[in-house]
């Protein structure tokens, strides 16, 4: 860490190591702050938006007040996050994922069509308000469901195009959505819990299954299995970062390296299951990946720039507030009874909106916080990541890519 005046601000520079210990510093007291304030409990808000929030209102108002600043080293942030969805596919034993059967392709379908009325809300609204069908849909799937990887990507193209401001716009965009769905999901999930009075399928069946799929070792794990577990981890990341390079050369467009990691580390978990390379601990993969998993979160909030949300006024702004408005509406309203009306529905529900309007972490996150209140909803965490984190991607990019072409201009895809 460092410190330097710059223009009359202090500026706080913190490493890489720095960024993430003060991370988990600020998960920690999310924690804490979560066991003092029980509304936090109550809405299910997840620990490490609560820590993350915190500070982000203290970097707030350095910048308002003019009098310090930070420069963070966020290094650790992309491999946290490819951690995290490594694990999840070391999760994913085809046992399992039979499991999730006609419900999983029910959900994706629906995050599906969601994100094609995402774009034509952002265009219809766009228009009676005077918004330009760029900006329009940078506040539509773009952002919500591509995050700040897209909103830079499809931004910078606008920009190009004579669009100056889309790359700022996609950016704040992507921020205020990645806010909204940590802050609307539990609270979804949690109402639809309450007001139907649902409980946790604990059905011998499924639940049985599950147990017998994911299993602890019998004996205790040794330092060798331990570090075996964690090697495949690396290795599927690893693998998989070279695979989704060769797959975005093939297709010709960015492809995201945690993608490839996830399906790496399916198939390693598969071929595990079948020929016994190393001894698997899916508890000891599942802790791993939690943690990853709010690192991440916790490093994403801390770095927010509230003030690049002072960019969002006018038709910007009204298009990002239908597209909460109409995701917080359509889960609950809609998507519930589509996906069965019962406690895994709800969860689910809290993860749409995580993922529909911000990042599959967020997702994870959201469910997570209902999770602990309520019980363990096995089918949405087997589901969710799936479809969030690519399939939802195989109809979101060709159908935005129509939407860029037919409303504009001189847009070649």
């Amino acid at each position: 860490m460092s410190f330097e005046t710059i223009e009359n601000v202090l500026t706080i520079n913190t490493d890489a190591v720095m960024t993430v210990a003060l991370a988990a510093v600020l998960l920690l007291v999310g924690y804490f702050v979560k066991s003092k304030l029980k509304f936090l409990v109550k809405y299910c808000i997840p620990a490490p938006v609560v820590g993350g929030f915190l500070f982000m209102f203290i970097t707030f108002i350095g910048h308002l007040t003019k009098t310090f600043s930070f420069s963070f080293d966020s290094y650790f942030q992309a491999p946290f996050m490819l951690a995290f969805f490594t694990t999840v596919g070391l999760g994913a034993s085809f046992k399992l994922l039979k499991k999730g059967g006609l419900l999983l392709i029910i959900y994706w379908l629906v995050a599906g069509v969601i994100s094609v009325f995402q774009n034509i809300i952002g265009i219809g609204v766009g228009k009676l308000v005077g918004l330009e069908a760029p900006y329009a849909l940078l506040s539509s799937a773009i952002s919500m469901i591509g995050g700040h990887g897209a909103a830079t990507a499809y931004g910078t193209t606008f920009a190009e195009m004579g669009y100056a401001p889309a790359p700022l716009v996609g950016v704040a965009a992507a921020t205020f959505g990645l806010i909204s769905a940590v802050l609307v999901g539990g609270p979804v999930g949690r109402r639809l819990i309450v007001k139907y009075n649902l409980k946790p399928d604990e059905s011998a069946d499924f639940d049985a299954d599950i147990n017998s799929i994911n299993a602890a070792a019998a004996e205790k794990l040794s330092g060798l299995d331990i570090m075996k577990n964690v090697t495949a981890i690396l290795v599927c990341m690893a693998v998989g970062t070279m695979v989704s390079g060769w797959i975005g050369k093939l297709i010709n467009m960015s492809f995201p390296t945690y993608v490839g990691a996830m399906f790496i580390a399916v198939i390693l978990r598969n071929l595990n299951e079948k020929f016994h390379f190393y001894k698997f601990d899916f508890a000891l993969v599942d802790g791993i990946g939690e943690v990853m998993l709010s690192l991440y979160l916790s490093i994403a909030l801390m770095t927010l720039k509230l003030w690049e949300l002072a960019g969002l006024i006018g038709g910007v702004l009204i298009v990002l507030i239908c597209q909460v408005t109409f995701m917080v509406l359509v889960s609950y309203f809609i998507v519930f009874r589509i996906l069965g009306k019962n406690y895994d529905a709800a969860v689910m529900c809290a993860g749409l909106c995580g993922h529909g309007l911000g990042a599959t972490p967020s997702a994870i996150v959201n469910m997570t916080a209902v999770n602990e209140q309520y019980g363990m909803s096995r089918r949405a965490m087997m589901i969710v990541p799936i479809v969030g984190a690519f399939l939802v991607d195989i109809i979101y990019q060709p159908q935005t890519i129509w939407f860029i072409k037919t409303f504009v201009q001189g847009f070649v895809g």
